[in-house]
């Protein structure tokens, strides 16, 4: 099988369905309801326009000759259940089938419509397809460019925006397919608290998020996203949480995957790598002002192909999780794609000039560390 060499293919085969733009998510003030004070309602934060831009970037940008396009598919009901409870995938199908002309919501910032069903059962396959590629031999990189995002999403509930949990299903997928130990890195700005709730009792798949430090935010998100929140029973110690402080930067999620995420990897030692790749924590990003820029989403990726290439021979499947200000997250996947190919960046960073603090995520990764030295030699 190819992938457990040491000099893993020069490409990265991205995985799409264009069904996924047909989960029509509406229009009103950002993600709650229209204003009768404004004039011009916005489109809910998770729409079609930001995945088309994501979509444009990789065909027109520099990278393009690296990316081997793939079709996706839809899942089945049966896949969906390996994560998912099956009143819980019932419920879902009934709300999108319910009819009528609205939307209809499973929470307060989560919503379908009429015609979402088939968009969220190719947006689960279309993730199942990239791991099965990987594991299949046909590549060593596989990237799932879908929507809406699903790391919010838990065994019996959808939360922030997220219906089905798209990286919970790929790990499930790799461990019953026969990877021993499965490693999941999520970096979209929002705790993973779905992928987390998956597998907080389980040791077979270690999940690492990194994430503001936003807490719970209601009853569809009771987890917090702390650092002492380290996994249950047999998965004690196998939920890692770094939670940064607002507006942490570039230089925090880098020693951030220096000293708390490769350690952890290296000790777990997993098969597979399964990433979250959210770029929400992008500069300008109303979603997550965590100050990150193109040049800190390069090096997200250039440190994960590195730890992938040491720890897996190079296999590593990502899927598309946040990132709101639709045309900066385009910009800043193409650069986190380059990174994952070992390129050197080839855009001009056209709007970020926060100044980068190194201290501020200091005194959190300290904390971190020390919650965690317990459970992993760091």
């Amino acid at each position: 099988m190819t992938g457990t060499g040491a000099h893993p293919r020069d490409d990265i085969h991205v995985f799409w369905d264009a069904r996924v733009l047909d989960h029509d998510t509406g229009s009103g003030f950002w993600e709650a309801a229209p204003s009768a004070l404004l004039a011009e309602p916005e489109l809910h934060p998770e729409s079609a326009p930001r995945i088309r831009n994501m979509k444009a970037v990789l065909e027109r940008g520099p990278v393009s000759d690296a990316i081997v396009w793939r079709p996706g598919r839809l899942a089945t009901e049966a896949e969906l259940t390996t994560v998912h409870s099956r009143s819980y995938v019932r419920e879902v199908r009934e709300l999108c089938e319910r009819g009528g002309t609205g939307r209809h919501w499973l929470t307060s910032t989560t919503t379908v419509a009429p015609g979402s069903w088939e968009p969220l059962l190719a947006a689960a396959g279309t993730c199942l397809a990239a791991v099965d590629a990987v594991l299949d031999g046909e590549c060593d990189r596989a990237y799932a460019l879908v929507r809406p995002p699903g790391h919010h999403a838990q065994p019996r509930q959808a939360d922030g925006y997220c219906v089905f949990g798209h990286v919970a299903l790929a790990a499930q997928r790799a461990r019953e397919r026969g990877v021993e130990r499965v490693a999941v890195v999520d970096w979209d700005v929002h705790h993973g608290n779905g992928t987390q709730e998956c597998f907080y009792d389980r040791a077979d798949v270690l999940t690492v998020s990194l994430h503001m430090a936003h807490g719970a935010w209601g009853a569809s998100h009771p987890q917090t996203g702390a650092p002492d929140e380290l996994g249950r029973g047999p998965g004690l110690g196998h939920n890692v949480n770094v939670e940064l402080p607002v507006g942490a930067g570039d230089r925090a999620y880098e020693d951030a995957f220096e000293r708390v995420v490769a350690p952890v990897l290296r000790a777990f030692r997993p098969g597979l790598i399964v990433a979250a790749s959210g770029q929400d924590a992008a500069t300008f990003d109303a979603n997550g002002q965590h100050n990150v820029t193109m040049a800190g989403f390069h090096r997200i990726g250039t440190l994960l192909r590195e730890l992938s290439e040491e720890l897996t021979g190079g296999r590593l499947v990502l899927t598309q999780e946040g990132g709101y200000a639709r045309s900066y997250a385009a910009y800043c996947l193409h650069a986190t794609v380059e990174g994952l190919l070992g390129r050197a960046p080839s855009l001009a960073d056209p709007i970020a000039y926060v100044p980068d603090d190194r201290t501020r995520g200091d005194v959190a990764i300290d904390r971190i560390r020390r919650s965690l030295s317990p459970h992993w030699p760091l």
